[in-house]
């Protein structure tokens, strides 16, 4: 069977996400709802969800025109559209019965062996299909995605003694592919894994923190990356998915959980939580939860708040002060590993210790209850919760035996499988491969599905060809060698370009034992761009000679890529900006993770792009002209008329790079200009160094150098007034500060062709290099531009500048700017940040808002971090993920 189009029952929350996520794969999906009462449209429900996708921050939808796809219904009256779908979801209200009542007007209406499966976490396989026999069992099943479906990549997939083989075959091998989702086979058993073994968690983590006395943002501090979890920790995480859930997922699992279980012995039912959803404090949804911005401060800052933990009480008047920034040794510690951290003699080792020994031990103790092998346990935690590490990787990194040692010295039971591993661990490399312990006492290899190539499996067996400190060369195998940033943030500087070069040098014609290259990496970004610490070092002390090198250096490096006489793919995954994106805008061929965030975002820090974007962005758009008028004049040539307009290209390139415009998914990068239509988007993280590979094998194949590109007609001077105008009528309206329009005069210089510019004078791709070298130079020497970088690194937010102004070398420029009005723009906006397969913690709303540069677009569109550290759009990260029922789980 093949999946060609799905049926969501229940547009609620995660109802409409699923569907969503289903459209941006491309398939037909009907959304079906039940009928309002006294409703005028029936069909409200529905409709309503689709309303709402389009207006949802983080955007459920990669690009607006995939709701398309989405054909709303009600449940009376078009429960036909239900007869030629191969697979309908239920996501409708967690009580058994209403859902046999919706699989009653399911059975009636949908085709033979078409699947139907369940998103619940709480009901049982076997009483779900019961009154139905073998008519719904053989093609039923529970598909428990994670909210939002979009963002987060774990599925559990739990199927009964009488589900058809080959039904669960395709529907796994849909939701990897076609969905990007990470399938992991769960047992039937309450909460299945991720959700069993994270609100045991949460749970002990509340525990400790009374028991210990630590204030919640120590616990914050130290139960977040200091032990590989996302920075929420444990309080911010529940403010992030609601605490008005909680209670419920307390319920769901105390309702099915055997008598015997060890979260029945830890569960504590808090009267505290219960006043905070009573007075609306439910978390980042409602008036605050854990933390909370004061009600009574004033202006645009207002002082973050933390709770002082009362288990009996809350009071909104009295249970708040001002947040602390608590510093701490065992979080300090994490450098060092999860072991130093639990052993440090302070009280965030302490609660450290506490917590995790209490879930490593649950954890260890649950296999093989709910599921095979524990290989299947680390993955849905690292997938649901994004934990860094799952369970059993933690284990190893303390220590089986010294763990199980610490159990015992506490009194507390050793897990027979902790027991069983003995002095051994959990995952060894045997051959070359990763193995992991089973419960059989025998070391099993980890699997992946055909079509999975992995860079961390590839080092376990080889070395790298050529490495620097900021990037190393792979052979990847069938003649396919992999250019990987490590840097940190992945941040781009002449240690890459040497790479680079070695590279080019090592392929050299194609046709010796290497005959491709792929740019890929596995960090939770593709690249942050130039090093901004670096660069304003550079700046503070004159440097300008190593400045201009270094741009020109990129520049040799970006061409010698583009004209390379072999094929060049790049790989993306989550931000690719400034000069990251420009890697992509030169590669032959992009083949990008659908969660993929590029863009050129340098005027957002006073700058404009030096390594080529400028000239790659006239070319595609001017590409892009061309394809237009063919497909207008059906490939005829019409007399006196031409492909390229003086002011296409130039007006777009300069709207795209003025606004620092971040494309929010590898759609959106296609509609904006930064991919090509036949540039390819892969689903699935794990899938995508595969595909890329392949690409670039095929593209091998009688493979022909690109030449440059010597006819570019530019409009020049008179180009440049037109773009000019339009950024003073920006500057007059209040859009544009008076340094915003230095930047534009400069970017419009560079995308007009310069005083040399016209329509009737030809120029080159180094023409139009050496203009961004020029005006970039400009750029680095103003004053303005040096305030608007040191802003960026020290509070992540562009700067609005009124004036360029003076400065001394010897103070912090935006303190000296001269009559600058220090305005922060708002920060650029970031998708939940992937984890080191993609997928990430959350920070802010927006998956990369357009906007950061200096003709804005509504918000700000460019983020920073220090020493090249970079701006991710928000909703690519998603903390943690609870899930399941209609409504249930992560909330942005």
């Amino acid at each position: 069977m093949t999946i060609n189009k799905v049926a969501v029952i229940g547009s609620g929350v995660m109802g409409s996400g699923i569907a969503a996520q289903i459209a941006n794969a491309g398939v037909p999906v009907v959304l079906l709802d039940i009928v309002p009462k006294d409703a005028k449209d029936r069909t409200a429900l529905a409709k309503g969800a689709i309303d709402k996708m389009l207006k949802a921050d983080p955007a459920p939808l990669m690009v607006p025109r995939n709701a398309k796809l989405i054909t709303p219904g009600n449940m009376e009256d078009d429960l036909s559209l239900l007869s030629d779908c191969d697979w309908i979801i239920e996501v409708v209200l967690e009580d058994l019965k209403i859902k046999h009542a919706t699989y009653e007007k399911i059975q009636k209406h949908r085709k033979p062996r078409s699947v139907v499966s369940s998103n619940t976490s709480t009901i049982p396989l076997h009483l779900l299909t019961e009154p139905f026999g073998d008519a719904l069992a053989r093609d039923f099943m529970i598909t428990h995605f994670f909210n939002p479906p979009r963002y987060m990549r774990l599925l559990e997939l739990v199927t009964g003694p009488k589900t058809r083989g080959d039904a669960a075959a395709e529907i796994t091998r849909f939701c990897d592919i076609n969905l990007g989702k990470g399938v992991v086979k769960c047992h039937d058993t309450p909460g299945f894994i991720a959700n069993r073994l994270g609100v045991f968690w949460l749970q002990a983590a509340i525990n400790e923190a009374f028991n210990t006395g630590i204030s919640i943002e120590a616990a914050d501090t130290v139960m977040a990356k200091p032990v590989g979890i996302p920075k929420t920790g444990v309080f911010g995480l529940i403010d992030l998915v609601g605490i008005d859930l909680m209670p419920h997922l307390a319920e769901s699992l105390l309702s099915t959980l055997p008598q015997d279980d060890e979260y029945r012995r830890i569960y504590a039912d808090y009267p505290f939580i219960h006043g905070m959803i009573a007075a609306g404090y439910t978390g980042r949804k409602g008036k605050g939860g854990f933390y909370r911005l004061d009600p009574n401060g004033s202006g645009a800052k207002k002082a973050k708040q933390a709770l002082k933990l009362d288990k009996d009480r809350f009071d909104e008047s009295a249970s708040y002060a001002a947040a602390d920034k608590p510093k701490l040794a065992s979080a300090d510690a994490g450098k060092a590993g999860l072991k130093a951290v639990v052993t440090t003699d302070d009280i965030g080792g302490k609660y450290a210790w506490n917590v995790l020994s209490q879930t490593l031990s649950y954890a260890a103790s649950l296999v093989p209850e709910i599921a095979d092998n524990i290989a299947d346990v680390d993955e849905a935690m690292r997938l649901g919760y994004n934990w860094k590490y799952g369970p059993f990787e933690m284990i190893d990194a303390l220590g089986p035996q010294w763990f199980a040692q610490k159990l015992a010295e506490a009194g507390k039971p050793v897990p027979a499988l902790l027991k069983q591993v003995g002095a051994g661990t959990f995952y060894k490399v045997e051959s070359g491969k990763l193995h992991y312990f089973g419960t059989d006492g025998k070391y099993r290899p980890v699997l992946r599905p055909e079509g999975v190539l992995l860079l961390r499996d590839l080092k376990l067996s080889s070395q790298p060809i050529y490495k620097t400190a900021s990037a190393a060369l792979w052979d990847i195998g069938d003649g396919v060698v992999c250019v990987e940033f490590t840097g940190k943030m992945n941040a781009l500087d002449d240690q890459v370009f040497d790479v680079y070069h070695h590279a080019i040098k090592l392929i050299g014609d194609g046709s010796g034992q290497y005959k491709a290259m792929v740019i890929y990496n596995e960090g939770s970004l593709f690249s942050a761009g130039a090093n901004l610490g670096l660069a304003i070092f550079a700046m503070n002390i004159a440097l300008w000679p190593q400045i201009e090198e270094l741009i020109a250096g990129g520049q040799r490096a970006y061409r010698a890529l583009k004209f390379a006489p072999f094929p060049v793919v790049a790989a993306p995954s989550g931000m690719a900006l400034g000069g990251g994106c420009e890697i992509l805008l030169h590669a032959d061929h992009v083949q990008a993770h659908a969660e993929t965030y590029c863009g050129l975002v340098e005027v957002g820090v006073g700058l404009i792009p030096g390594w080529g974007g400028c000239k790659e962005m006239i070319l595609r758009f001017q590409e892009r002209e061309r394809e237009q008028y063919d497909k207008a004049t059906g490939g005829q040539k019409l007399w006196l008329t031409t492909k390229n307009t003086p002011m296409g290209a130039a007006r777009q390139a300069f709207e795209v790079i003025g606004t620092a415009r971040v494309a929010k998914s590898a759609a959106d990068a296609r509609e904006i200009g930064y991919f090509r239509a036949s540039d390819g988007i892969t689903m699935n993280r794990d899938r995508l160094l595969f595909d890329a590979r392949q690409k670039a094998i095929e593209l091998a194949k009688n493979y022909k150098a690109r030449e440059q590109v010597k006819d570019l007609r530019l409009p020049g001077p008179s180009g440049k007034y037109a773009l000019d105008m339009a950024v003073a009528d920006l500057r007059k309206s209040g859009k544009a500060s008076p340094y915003d329009v230095v930047v534009c005069d400069l970017l419009a210089r560079v995308l007009s062709g310069g005083q040399k510019g016209d329509w009737t004078n030809p120029q080159s791709e180094d023409d139009v290099l050496k203009l961004e070298i020029e005006e970039f130079m400009k750029l680095v020497r103003n004053p303005g531009t040096m305030a608007r970088i040191e802003h960026m690194l020290e509070t992540g937010k562009p700067l609005r500048n009124s004036t360029h102004g003076n400065r001394s070398h010897h103070h912090r420029c935006h303190h000296r700017t001269h009559g600058a009005e220090n305005r922060s723009a708002p920060q650029i906006r970031q998708p939940p940040r992937l984890d080191r397969r993609g997928d990430g913690h959350g920070q802010d709303r927006d998956p990369a808002r357009s906007g950061g540069g200096v003709l804005r677009r509504g918000r700000s569109g460019v983020s920073r971090r220090r020493e090249g550290r970079s701006l991710r759009p928000r909703a690519a990260r998603g903390d943690a993920g609870f899930s399941g029922q209609a409504g249930a789980g992560y909330r942005p």
